[in-house]
C-alpha cells in the first residue's frame, strides 16, 4: 500500500510539474527573449506568419546572443515603454488608494448597519458585478462626460474606486465575523470608527490582501476602459494598451517592455500569496 501510495504521489507531482512547466513557459521565454539584441528580435518577429503549416515554427530557448540592448532602448534611449509604464503605475497606485479608502467602509456598512435601501444597494451592487463592461460603456461615458472628465486621467481612476467585485468580496466575509467581537468592543467604549479601524480591518486582513493583489492585476491590465474613456489621449495611455501596436511596429524591444511589464504583478503575487490562498477562500471563523 505504501508503495502504491508513493508511486501515485510521484505521478501526481510529475504530472504538476509539466503542466506548470508547460503554463510558464511563455513567460520564461518573454524574460529569455528580452536579452537577445534589437537586431535578432527584428529578425525573428519578421517570420511571423512565413512559416510552414505543416512544420513547427522556430522556437529558441534562450538568445543567440546575451544583449542588454533592449533595456537600454527602452530605459535610456527611447522612453516611449517607460512613459506608458509610468502612466500604469500611477493609475493602478490612485486606484488602489482610493480603493483601500472607500471599498472596506462600503462593506463594513452593508454588513454590519440596517439603514432603509440597504438591501437594494446590495442588490444594485450584485446587478453591476454580474454586468460586462459593454453594458454599462455608454451610461459611463455620458456620465463622465457630463461632469467633464473624459479624456482625463480621473475617467478610469474614479469609477474604479467603487468596484462592484471588491465591495461584495470583502462584505461577504464581514458577515461571518462573529458579532462578539463588536460587542465586546461597544462594551470597552470603542465607537463605530475605532472598531472598524481596530477590529474590523486587523481582523479581514487575509481577504483585505487578497482583494488588493486581484485589484492591482484589474488596474495593471486595464484596456477596456482607457481606450474608451482616453480616446483623444495617447498620451495618457497605460503600458496593457500599447503592446499590439509595438508588436505591429516590430520595434525589436517588445520582449523587454513585456518582462519590465510583467515583474510588479509577479512581485504583487509573491508578496500576497498567502492572503490570496487564505482570504478568497472566505472561511467562516470560529
Amino acid at each position: 500500500m505504501r508503495r502504491k501510495r508513493g508511486a501515485r504521489f510521484a505521478l501526481i507531482c510529475a504530472l504538476l510539474f509539466i503542466l506548470t512547466l508547460v503554463m510558464l513557459l511563455p513567460m520564461i521565454q518573454t524574460f529569455l527573449y528580452s536579452f537577445s539584441s534589437i537586431e535578432d528580435m527584428k529578425a525573428y518577429m519578421k517570420t511571423r506568419g512565413s512559416f510552414d503549416g505543416e512544420a513547427w515554427m522556430e522556437s529558441r530557448l534562450s538568445p543567440a546572443m546575451f544583449s542588454l540592448g533592449q533595456y537600454y532602448q527602452i530605459l535610456i534611449t527611447d522612453n516611449t515603454v517607460l512613459r506608458l509604464f509610468v502612466n500604469s503605475a500611477g493609475y493602478t497606485l490612485l486606484i488602489l488608494l482610493g480603493q483601500a479608502l472607500v471599498i472596506p467602509a462600503m462593506a463594513f456598512a452593508l454588513s454590519r448597519f440596517r439603514f432603509p435601501g440597504r438591501d437594494a444597494l446590495f442588490f444594485a451592487i450584485i446587478l453591476l458585478m454580474l454586468l460586462p463592461f459593454q453594458v454599462t460603456m455608454v451610461p459611463n461615458v455620458l456620465t463622465l462626460r457630463s461632469m467633464g472628465l473624459l479624456n482625463t486621467v480621473w475617467s478610469v481612476i474614479l469609477p474604479m474606486w467603487f468596484s462592484p467585485f471588491y465591495i461584495f468580496l470583502i462584505r461577504q466575509f464581514m458577515v461571518g465575523l462573529p458579532g462578539e467581537l463588536i460587542e465586546a468592543a461597544s462594551i470597552d467604549g470603542a465607537g463605530t470608527a475605532r472598531v472598524y479601524l481596530n477590529i474590523i480591518l486587523p481582523v479581514c486582513r487575509p481577504i483585505l490582501g487578497a482583494a488588493a493583489a486581484l485589484s492591482f492585476a484589474d488596474c495593471w491590465n486595464l484596456v477596456e476602459q482607457p481606450l474608451t474613456y482616453l480616446a483623444q489621449r495617447d498620451d495618457l495611455q497605460p503600458l496593457s494598451t500599447m503592446f499590439n501596436q509595438l508588436a505591429k511596429e516590430n520595434t525589436g524591444f517588445e520582449f523587454a517592455g513585456a518582462a519590465l511589464y510583467i515583474l510588479p504583478a509577479l512581485f504583487v503575487y509573491m508578496f500576497f500569496q498567502s492572503d490570496i490562498l487564505s482570504g478568497i477562500q472566505l472561511t467562516e471563523m470560529k
